[in-house]
């Protein structure tokens, strides 16, 4: 195995990303267990308590081998954002190098983990009645009107942008009257994350990971799934229609519970909504050029580790090269 140094918090924090069902939660207990190293989940769905069949949430036998952050431990009554979820983290993060310990990032959520390793725009709330008028005004004057007006006041925004995204356009002129500057300076001028990464994104054959993924959701029927979304719809003030429960595996359960399919197709929804939800999350990765890729299950803890104690050393290289 790699030789690493003590963790330090200039050094690159190691990520095992990866779509649904790929087989990230068992690798990352065997590379944690080698790293000494607590695992920060990042799942937009596992934090919250009363979701555990159909989030998939690491079992209490993984969470005794290995500290986990960032499961169960808020309410539906509680929603988390995705820049909320990076602000924990970084605090959580610092918290584990202060045990003297180092943190493994583990997740899928994709939107969460770009939040947490490039940062947010921190963009104020804008009237609702900002948006409207520009609604209004989409009817009245079409929608090249807007975008050229999106190309005089932040041409670099409407570059781009899609012209024929109307909501796109919508939003960067909502924020332009809503605040009075511009969706590329919010994006220019937000806050550097604190810490730096190396991410490895796990995948499989196609057909082998969309086999996973039905079998998982054949599991979870099989543990109790439907029992939860009861428990939940019980729940009062939860909202049923908004996240985390408009997600899938709790949708199309919700759906089947109110009378609105039959069972038979709640289950070819969730497993068909959860494959397309895995070549989504393979898409949105495939946008970082400084992603390494490995294939499941041929990878193990100690390529990973390799992969970081790589990077470490080329880290401190560098800072040796700069004295």
């Amino acid at each position: 195995m790699a030789s690493l140094p003590a963790p330090d918090s200039s050094d690159p924090i190691l990520t095992i990303a990866g779509p649904t069902a790929v087989g990230k939660t068992e690798l990352s207990l065997d590379v944690a267990e080698q790293l000494n190293a607590e695992i920060v989940s990042v799942d937009s769905r596992q934090v919250y308590e009363e979701l555990t069949i159909g989030t998939a949430k690491p079992v209490p036998e993984a969470r005794r081998r290995v500290p986990h952050h960032f499961i169960g431990e808020r309410s539906l009554h509680e929603p988390f954002s995705a820049g909320a979820y990076a602000e924990a983290a970084n605090e959580r993060i610092r918290d584990i190098l202060a045990r003297g310990r180092r943190p493994l990032v583990v997740g899928g959520a994709t939107l969460y983990l770009h939040a947490l390793q490039y940062g947010l725009a921190d963009i104020p709330d804008v009237d609702a009645e900002v948006r409207e008028r520009l609604n209004r005004r989409l009817e009245s004057e079409g929608r090249d009107a807007l975008y050229e007006e999106l190309e005089e006041i932040d041409p670099k925004q409407a570059a781009e942008t899609d012209p024929t995204k109307t909501q796109k356009v919508i939003r960067a002129l909502e924020v332009y009257h809503g605040t009075g500057r511009t969706l590329s300076h919010y994006y220019e001028t937000q806050p550097e994350p604190p810490f730096d990464y190396v991410t490895v994104v796990l995948n499989r054959d196609r057909e082998k990971l969309y086999d996973r993924t039905n079998r998982r959701v054949d599991r979870m029927l099989d543990a109790g799934l439907l029992e939860e979304v009861r428990n939940v719809m019980d729940i009062d003030g939860v909202q049923l229609d908004e996240p985390p429960l408009s997600t899938i595996g709790y949708r199309e359960p919700i759906q089947h519970l109110n009378g609105e399919i039959d069972y038979d197709e709640m289950v070819r929804l969730v497993k068909r909504n959860t494959r397309r939800y895995a070549k989504r999350q393979l898409t949105w990765f495939r946008r970082y050029d400084e992603y390494h890729w490995r294939s499941a299950p041929e990878t193990g803890a100690e390529e990973l580790v390799s992969i970081l104690a790589t990077a470490l050393n080329s880290d401190h290289s560098a800072a040796d090269s700069a004295r």
